[in-house]
């Protein structure tokens, strides 16, 4: 299979290189074939060039299995264009609708709440990524004046809706688990979030093994810090999946062990760990590469080499619970230290 895999920017480069380690490994200890392309789009690449993303760049990532990438975003290029239109870009120009967050727990002292377990913090969030308020329709009229008028405007489509909604049902039945939540602010959106209510409730019969629950946004981002036990799956809007995937992060110790995946089933999709590229840690061998190692992971499960992922997961679990971790997380190592670690932990069971 072919893996593009763009490095980012700041510390992004360093724990993509890191992931990349661990997917060499995992080649060899399979016996698989993983071809990894770098390709050099980032801050520098558009510093030197230009360019952000060249006029055939999305169609070339379309020719790959996978797209595995780094963080984005570097203070020499303000308005940020470079990320925006590799990141963002890439989510819009695939339809990578699905924004795939597990949050899971690997070890219990990671978890700030008190007396919370691994058991407790173990769900999924399916953040709808590509429509909602991060479209970009709004503008600013007398911009910088004291009669400035600033205008976002939130799209949702019944199309969007539907099918980030149904695919939150679809994986809960494929994976066992018995619960989805939906998560809106009907009560003030009235017309926006009318649509989420209405397809939630047209799809929800489909699936009479999963119980069905809704839950306003705010009620939701308190219940999970009270009590995160509850949830196995939750569904919800961009904006919205943005903010309370944070929080997620946070049950589970942090931005820096965090995976995720952009994901248009079935198709060419990216995966990305989620803590940004904090150019101020960027060369002092200190960023945390579990996200990224684990968001390869998930990559490898979604091209369907679950072994090859289980295995990763272990490695990664062992790191964390033996303390072979860098410093954000209680360990003594550096990335490199940490990546080589997990790699070695890599065997087959």
């Amino acid at each position: 299979m072919r893996i593009a895999v763009i490095p980012g920017d700041g510390i992004g480069v360093e724990v993509t290189a890191e992931a990349v380690n661990v997917l060499r490994r995992v080649a060899d200890v399979f016996g698989r074939q993983i071809d990894l392309e770098t390709l050099p789009w980032g801050a520098d690449h558009y510093l030197k060039t230009g360019v952000t993303i060249p006029p055939n760049g999305y169609a070339m990532l379309r020719e790959f299995d996978a797209v595995f990438i780094g963080a984005l975003g570097d203070p020499r290029v303000p308005d940020n264009r470079h990320a925006r239109d590799i990141l963002l870009g890439t989510r819009f120009e695939l339809d990578l609708y699905v924004n795939y967050r597990p949050v899971q727990l690997l070890d219990d002292r990671l978890c700030p709440l008190k007396n919370r377990t691994t058991a407790d913090v173990d769900f999924v969030v399916f953040r709808e990524n590509t429509e909602g308020l991060y479209v970009g329709i709004g503008g600013r009229f007398k911009a910088g004046t004291d009669d400035e008028v600033a205008v976002q405007q939130e799209m949702n489509t019944y199309k969007g809706v539907h099918r980030i909604i149904r695919h939150a049902f679809e994986f809960a039945r494929a994976t066992g688990r018995r619960k989805v939540c939906m998560a809106d602010k009907s009560n003030a959106m009235t017309d926006g979030h009318a649509l989420w209510q209405r397809v939630f409730k047209e799809l929800a019969p489909q699936y009479p093994d999963v119980e069905a629950r809704h839950l306003y946004i705010d009620a939701l981002a308190l219940l999970m810090v009270q009590d995160p036990s509850q949830f196995e799956v939750i569904v919800t809007n961009n904006l919205f999946g943005d903010i309370i995937t944070d929080l997620g992060a946070a049950l589970q110790g942090g931005l820096g062990v965090a995976p995720s995946g952009n994901l248009h089933p079935g198709r060419t999709s990216m995966f990305e760990p989620v803590h940004g590229s904090a150019p101020p840690l960027a060369g002092k061998n200190v960023a945390n590469p579990v996200g990224a190692i684990l968001s390869a992971a998930l990559m490898l499960d979604y091209l369907g080499l679950k072994h090859e992922a289980a295995a990763i997961e272990a490695a990664v679990k062992e790191s964390v619970v033996t303390g072979n971790t860098t410093s954000d997380i209680g360990g003594k190592l550096g990335t490199r230290e940490t990546g080589d670690y997990i790699a070695k932990a890599i065997h087959q069971t």
